[in-house]
């Protein structure tokens, strides 16, 4: 009985929590994801203003996330051969400057499209070179039995995140302007910098002999190559994301274009996707237990394709609210599952590699849907691209199921 109990202590969604580096760490990237949210809705918003152009703010979406499609492979093989705290640090304090600028230019009103798009694009070089190292830590802060509550926890913050962020982005935009967004994301840097800090890593022993960045890159790739486990996770990754990716990318032309609404009501429907993935992330233990992984990803992408016609069909503010929390129900499903079969499908000494792929799959899907969704749209309609991708998601979902 008592080791009944204390396994069930050990698996405890919770109880990743009681250990104080990991509840420390997960407390600083909770806050530097909202400080994202909050900086990406304010960049969007800025660039539908000024241009009013699909592609133009489709273009900004993608300058966050095509860096990753470059970068998250050299990142992934860095993270696993040098000292991952020494690595975070730098792309920290390379994020507080980016970040930092963005809010000066923004105030001295100097803030052009054109640079706008360059620095969104520099804060996601950032993003990239620091995403593999802070998926691999998890296995580092808590023992084996946490470590999918530990991943499902990471999955809950980026969720709460992104219910917080995006409705805080833009209520700051609306009320005091686009500059306090990108400054209130410099201080969320800031944050993490300081927790970094404090944490004294203590590096493991390894059997195995040290490898070079270059001996390192061609193990990742040959590893993937014939990882069969890690291809399912692949193929299925750009299956659900190049699709999905319509909705984000053309929600600040729906609200602003088409419904006359301001920043306000925008980070609103980007908060209930955010409670609706966080109200997922809870039912996902009851999900699992009744539905095969494969059959819940199929039923999630279906949902997703839903949302997407409701979007593309209403514009009615007491129906698209639901319409954003069904999209961040099956969002969260089909993200977390993947996620948790990439972190366990691998061993320890290629898991950075291997999760940097997957990064690396789910932002070429979101930045190269972004860029096909938005020029669509622009030459044809918003509701008419948002039609074809909710159809293209169903058929790609029944192609890779």
């Amino acid at each position: 009985m008592v080791t009944t109990d204390s396994s069930r202590d050990e698996s405890g969604a919770w109880a990743p929590l009681r250990h104080r580096v990991f509840r420390s760490l997960w407390l600083a990237i909770l806050g530097s994801n909202i400080g994202t949210w909050v900086n990406d809705v304010a960049a969007s918003w800025v660039m539908a203003e000024r241009t009013g152009s699909p592609l133009m703010v489709a273009l900004v979406q993608s300058a966050t996330t095509v860096p990753v499609v470059l970068l998250a492979l050299v990142a992934g093989t860095l993270a696993d051969i040098v000292d991952r705290r020494r690595y975070l640090i730098y792309t920290q304090a390379w994020m507080l400057c980016v970040a930092g600028l963005m809010a000066v230019l923004s105030a001295l009103h100097m803030l052009s499209p054109t640079l706008l798009v360059a620095l969104t694009f520099a804060m996601g070089c950032g993003a990239a070179m620091a995403v593999p190292a802070q998926a691999a830590i998890v296995s580092e802060l808590v023992p084996r039995p946490m470590l999918a509550s530990a991943v499902a926890l990471n999955s809950i913050g980026i969720n709460i995140a992104r219910s917080i962020g995006p409705a805080l982005g833009g209520l700051i935009v609306a009320q005091f302007g686009a500059s306090w967004a990108f400054g209130f994301n410099a201080l969320s840097f800031a944050a993490m910098l300081l927790v970094l800090h404090g944490w004294k890593r203590e590096p493991g022993a390894s059997v195995l002999p040290p490898e070079g960045f270059g001996a390192g890159l061609r193990a990742g790739l040959r590893y993937a190559m014939r990882a069969g486990p890690l291809q399912a996770v692949l193929i299925k990754s750009a299956g659900f994301f190049f699709f999905a990716s319509a909705l984000t990318s053309l929600l600040p032309l729906v609200v602003r274009g088409e419904m006359g609404q301001g920043a306000g009501v925008y980070g609103m429907l980007l908060g209930c996707i955010g409670i609706g993935a966080i109200s997922g992330a809870f039912l996902l233990p009851t999900l699992r237990a009744k539905f095969d992984r494969d059959l819940l990803i199929l039923l999630a992408t279906l949902v997703c394709a839903a949302s997407l016609a409701g979007l593309a069909l209403l514009r009615n503010l007491w129906a698209l609210p639901v319409v954003m929390f069904a999209n961040g129900l099956a969002w969260i499903t089909v993200l977390s599952s993947l996620q948790i079969a990439a972190q366990t499908s691998v061993p320890g000494w290629v898991r950075a590699r291997a999760l940097s792929l997957y990064i690396m799959v789910f932002s070429l899907g979101m930045a190269a849907g972004s860029l096909l969704w938005g020029g669509f749209a622009q030459r044809t309609s918003i509701p008419l691209a948002l039609g074809v991708a909710a159809i293209g998601a169903v058929i790609a979902a029944s192609a890779v199921w």
